[in-house]
Parts: structure tokens; sequence; C-alpha cells
């Protein structure tokens, strides 16, 4: 089997056959990567015997996360749809910010449901406001891709409680409410400069057009379908939002009680999207033309694809994860003379392009570099901070998050890499900037 500087190289060549597969040669993205999945783990040499087990379990583990997640918000984006919601909340959306601003307004708003929402559900339930308002405001739908996907990541690292920063802040020793506190202020320059300033130059440059078929009303006969309210719109928008929310909050508050034990149940990301797509089936009827049947069948089309090509991606970072790539990195970057806030986000950084989970990175680096804080002389806050940091950027296809961006998005593969690995780098380094801001000020701040 491989070891120390050749992982790297088979890594590499990896990627490089990756996008040749599905850029140049054309090849349906989950072939693609059910190939490579399987070449790479031949190549570094992992027993042959071992090689299906690791390639199907990374498949399956990767699923049993978002596998109905992903079904249940397709249905659930659905029915928001054909009943007008959407468009009801993206008017909503223009009346506050302006058309100017309506991509800022989709990042902020992103950023602060990703932090008790996890990302995959968040880009589901939120996915179905692109199109509309990219046909509503004129501006490019690159554009809101990246500030909802932007938002929504620099939140998911940035800001407890969502597990990765969590964990963070309990390796390094950090104060929890500090901690999000000051992951709050970094979160919000990266979210804008990566989301919104960088989405707007983003929208610019990347060709795409939003096709008619997308975005058009639906067609009804006058009468048929009533319109449906503002109010009711955000209300079904936020509902499995809230029952999320209230899973955090009772975790929180009542610990140990009944309560927390009956919101952690509702409060679960698939139960709560499954009573969302119940209550829009009862509540939204009134306001859908489309027949049910047709609606779930066009959901469940959607679903099946992306479900495989995420399927696909986690089987390949499982491979990449099974090969030690993530022991010969911390190994070598340990011996490395660079400042320390620079090498925990640099660490965290490779982490999570190599081994496809930001939440594995940050996980990996903190307990890595959490107990040589002391030895360190650096605030754990700050150490804590930039480690998160190093999560948000350089998403590749061995992420689950890159392909629920590609096909929600409706992106290429060429256009996700711009849009959504950039950004995230881009919005990334504004966070650690904003790590070394907060350090000029740590004799006044607290906990600095």
């Amino acid at each position: 089997m491989l070891t120390g500087p050749m992982l790297i190289v088979a890594f590499v060549i990896a990627l490089a056959f990756l996008f040749l597969l599905i850029i140049k040669w054309k090849v349906e993205p989950f072939l693609a990567l059910t190939v490579i999945a399987f070449g790479t783990a031949i190549a570094i040499g992992i027993p042959l015997k071992e090689v299906p087990g690791i390639v199907t379990s990374g498949f399956g583990n990767t699923l049993t996360g978002v596998g109905i997640l992903i079904g249940l918000g397709v249905i659930f984006g659905q029915f928001l749809g054909a009943s007008g919601a959407i468009e009801k909340i993206a008017e909503a959306l223009l009346k506050i910010f302006g058309i100017k601003k309506s991509p800022a307004g989709l990042a902020v708003s992103g950023t602060i449901v990703s932090i008790p929402v996890f990302f995959d559900a968040a880009f589901v339930i939120l996915s179905g406001l692109l199109k509309s308002l990219a046909s509503r405001t004129g501006i490019s739908i690159i554009t809101f891709v990246t500030a909802l996907g932007i938002g929504l990541i620099t939140s998911h690292n940035m800001i407890a409680p969502t597990p990765g920063p969590m964990i963070v802040a309990e390796n390094t020793g950090s104060d929890l409410g500090l901690f999000i506190l000051y992951g709050l202020i970094c979160a919000i320059p990266a979210t804008l400069v990566g989301g919104f300033v960088y989405g707007m130059f983003i929208g610019k440059r990347v060709k795409t057009e939003v096709k008619a078929e997308d975005i058009e009303e639906v067609k009804v006969e006058e009468g048929s379908r009533k319109e449906i309210s503002t109010a009711l719109s955000f209300g079904m928008l936020a509902l499995p939002i809230v029952l999320i929310l209230a899973n955090t909050f009772s975790k929180m508050l009542f610990p140990g009680t009944s309560i927390e034990t009956f919101f952690g149940f509702i409060g679960d990301k698939n139960i709560a999207l499954l009573i969302s797509v119940l209550a829009a089936i009862i509540f939204l009827r009134p306001y859908i033309a489309d027949n049910y049947n047709k609606l779930y069948s066009e959901a469940i089309a959607t679903a099946g694809m992306i479900v495989l090509i995420t399927g696909a991606g986690g089987a390949f970072g499982a491979v990449i994860n099974h090969s030690g790539i993530g022991d010969y990195l911390i190994t070598t970057m340990q011996s490395w003379s660079i400042p320390v806030l620079m090498l925990a986000f640099i660490f965290s950084q490779i982490l999570r392009a190599s081994l496809g989970s930001s939440t594995v990175a940050l996980v990996t680096t903190s307990t890595i570099m959490g107990p040589l804080i002391v030895d360190l002389g650096v605030s754990p806050i700050l150490l804590g901070l930039a480690i998160c940091a190093g999560g948000i950027g350089l998403s590749l296809p061995n992420d689950s998050g890159f392909w629920v961006v590609n096909r929600f998005g409706k992106l290429t593969v060429p256009q996700t890499l711009k849009v959504w690995t950039l950004g995230g780098f881009i919005a990334g380094l504004t966070a650690l900037a904003s790590v070394y801001a907060l350090s000029l000020f740590s004799g006044i701040l607290p906990g600095l």
C-alpha cells in the first residue's frame, strides 16, 4: 500500500482523472465517481478483497446522513414551488433588501439558517428561492447560488452549535458562549465577501442562462388556484427550521428531560422534513393546481440522481480517508515553521480538501492541536476559530456538499469549482483575516 508523498501523488492523479472524465469526456458524475473510487482504492494498494466493502460502506454511510433528507427536501421544495410560496418569499426579500442587495439578503439568511440547521438540509430547503430570485431581479443565478452556498457553509463551520465548531471549542478548551460570539463576528465578513461580493463578481463572468422551464409560473386556468399569502409561505419554509431549532434549544435548556426527548425526536432533521412535507400536503393543497402524482414523480426523479451522485462522492472520500493521507499530513505539517494561526488554518484546509468533510477536518485538526495550546502560547478561541476558518473552503468532488450545490444549483462541474470551491476559499481567507483582526485586540476583548 502506498505511503508518504506517494499518497499525495495518487490523490492528485485521481482528481485529475475525475475532472477529465466529467468535464472533457462528459461521463455522468455518478459513474465517474464510482469508477475513480474503485480505481483509486486499487492504485494505492488497498487489498482487493477489502476494496468493495470500503467503497460501498462509504456510499452507504454518506447516505445515512443525507439520503432521506434529500428525498424529503426535494418533495418539500416541489410543493412550495407549485403552490407559489417561493415566489411570495422572493417578493418579500426584494422588498426588504431591494433588487441590488437581494444576493446579500440571501447570503445573510443562509448564514442565520445554517447555525442550527445542517448545510445539506438548509441548502435543500432554501434552494427553491434561487431560480425565483434570479428571474425576478435579472441577476445571474450564479450570484444567488454563490451567496446561498457560501453563507450556509461559513456559519456551518464557524458558529456553534453545529457539530464542527462545537467540538473545536471543546477540544481547545474555549468558553462556548464567547466562541459562538467571536465565531459570528468572523462569519459575517466572510459571508459578505465570499458570498455577496464574490458572488456579484463571478455572476457577471460565468455565463449561464436560467431556462424558461425552470422559472415560468405554473400555467393554470383562471380561478383554479388560490393565491397563497406571504405569511403562510414564510411559515411553511420556516417550519422545518423551527423544528430543528427546537431540538437544539431543548438540549441546551432541558437536558435529560422528557422535553428534550420529545423535541429531539420531532427536531431530528429527517423527522422535521417529514413533518413539513405532510404539512405541505395538507395546508398547500388549495394553492396547488398540479396533479399530486405528477409532483411526486418529478421530485423522486430529481432526488434519485442527486442521491446516487452524493453517495458516490462519499465512496470516493472513504477511499481517500482509508488510505491514511490524513495521518501523513498531520505528521508532515507539525514540522513546518510557520505562525500558529496560519498553521492551524492550512492544516484544516488541506484536510478539508483531501478528506472531503469539513467536520472531519475540524475535529481532526483540533484533536491534534488542542492539547498543544499551552506550548503554542496562543488564545484557545483564536486557535479554534482559525481551525474553523480552514474548514470553509476547497470543497472538491470527494465532498458530498460539492454535489448538493452542483445538482440543486443546476451547475456544471467547472461552474461549481468557480462558484463553490473558490468562493468558499475566499470566504475562509476572509474569516482567517477576521481572526487576525481579533488578535490585535486580544488585550481588551474578553477571553482572548
